[in-house]
């Protein structure tokens, strides 16, 4: 079985997971992942080894005048469609791209994406035509047409290309809005597996606001949508639609002890994409701002040693020199304490709450701060350092490239 892609993650308890990017490159080679491995697609309670308040997707003061295709609100409800009803409507707003990424035409990625508007922008993902020199975009008749990048973001895993192309071909997927999203709904993923174009399968919302590793990068992607819906390599960058039809979500990894789907796909969700792409087609990058931590989040022995009464909150451990999050004051960990074998980081500052929202682990901060904030923004910590509590206004900058 083939199980080439980009493997980005590191092993969990006794058995390996991985997340895997659900792409294809020929010839099939198996690519060692070249970032520092990380726990951060792990349920509650584990370490996050490096945070770096990673991934928060923020609109900028001034928005570009792009419209986005998406449901009115009428208040009028819509009924849900049949999966046969979905993919009839759906399926000639979804492409397969094709990514040359060496000089030999072997050296090619398939990948998936859909169409954005009428003036010929398409989303994938971001590894998808990740150092391409070459990219083809083919649609539902099978006409193939050149594109080029308009602008990536790394931090996301989204991408916007370009393809001049007869207009009767593009038809513009409406967005939905994914957080009205509830675990348990049913989805439907399209997008070319293994390079079999226009394939459809579906599933339910498993969870949502996953954390999951960024493509090429040591950052996360937060407020990501798990699903069980059968994502392969070759559908990274199609839609993942609600029974409305609408895109709530970009179809972007698995995560697997194999290499195949084991029943765990992620997406990221509509409502990053709305904040994050119509500035890719304005500027060709997207800036996202930055506290500068890291550290776990509390567990049981760490409350008891803080004195905390409940097991929540963030623990920062390390501080990184001339951020935000320095200048305001915070204070990484200056000390160890064993318990049971297990050496605890401690001394440092504990974040409780920021601008309010309690925070019970680090995805409360990282989702807050995708959601709500930007560069230039401030932001109130409550902090509890000293066996007190205390609040720090913070304010965020654009986040460095490392």
């Amino acid at each position: 079985m083939d199980k080439s892609g980009v493997i980005v993650g590191s092993a969990v308890g006794a058995m390996g997971v991985f997340v895997i990017f659900a792409f294809i490159l020929f010839p099939p080679i198996s690519i060692q992942p070249d970032i520092p491995s990380k726990d951060l697609i792990i349920p509650n309670g584990h370490d996050v080894s490096i945070v770096g308040e990673t991934t928060p997707i923020y609109e900028e003061e001034e928005l570009p005048l792009i419209e986005i295709t998406e449901q009115s609100e009428s208040g009028v409800e819509e009924k849900e469609l049949s999966l046969i009803e979905i993919f009839e409507q759906s399926e000639s707003g979804v492409v397969r791209i094709n990514a040359q990424v060496t000089e030999q035409v072997r050296g090619t990625s398939v990948g998936s994406g859909f169409v954005f508007d009428t003036n010929g922008h398409i989303i994938t993902n971001a590894h998808v035509i990740d150092n391409a020199k070459k990219i083809i975009v083919t649609f539902l008749d099978g006409r193939s047409y050149n594109a080029v990048v308009i602008g990536e973001d790394r931090f996301t895993d989204l991408a916007v290309i370009k393809s001049d192309v007869d207009k009767t071909l593009l038809y513009p997927l409406s967005l939905g809005d994914s957080s009205y999203l509830k675990v348990g709904e049913q989805i439907a993923a399209i997008g070319n597996p293994f390079g079999l174009s226009g394939s459809m399968t579906s599933g339910i919302v498993s969870q949502l606001g996953r954390l999951l590793p960024a493509f090429n990068s040591d950052f996360s992607i937060p407020d990501v949508i798990q699903t069980d819906a059968a994502i392969n390599p070759g559908n990274s960058g199609g839609p993942l639609l609600n029974m409305k039809g609408e895109v709530i979500g970009i179809n972007t990894a698995i995560q697997s002890a194999t290499g195949e789907f084991s029943g765990v796909g992620f997406a990221v969700p509509s409502q990053t994409i709305k904040k994050i792409v119509p500035i890719l087609i304005q500027k060709g990058e997207y800036h996202h701002p930055w506290l500068g931590i890291s550290g776990r989040d509390i567990d049981p022995d760490l409350a008891k040693i803080f004195g905390l009464s409940d097991a929540r909150g963030f623990l920062i451990v390390t501080v990184v020199e001339n951020s935000p999050a320095s200048k305001a004051g915070l204070q990484g960990s200056s000390e160890t304490k064993e318990i049971d074998g297990i050496i605890y980081p401690i001394g440092g500052d504990v974040i409780l709450s920021v601008d309010g929202i309690i925070v019970r682990q680090i995805d409360d901060i990282l989702i807050h701060l995708q959601r709500e904030k930007s560069v230039g923004d401030e932001i109130v910590l409550e902090i509890y350092r000293d066996e007190k509590t205390t609040n720090l206004v913070l304010i965020l900058e654009e986040r460095p490239e490392f």
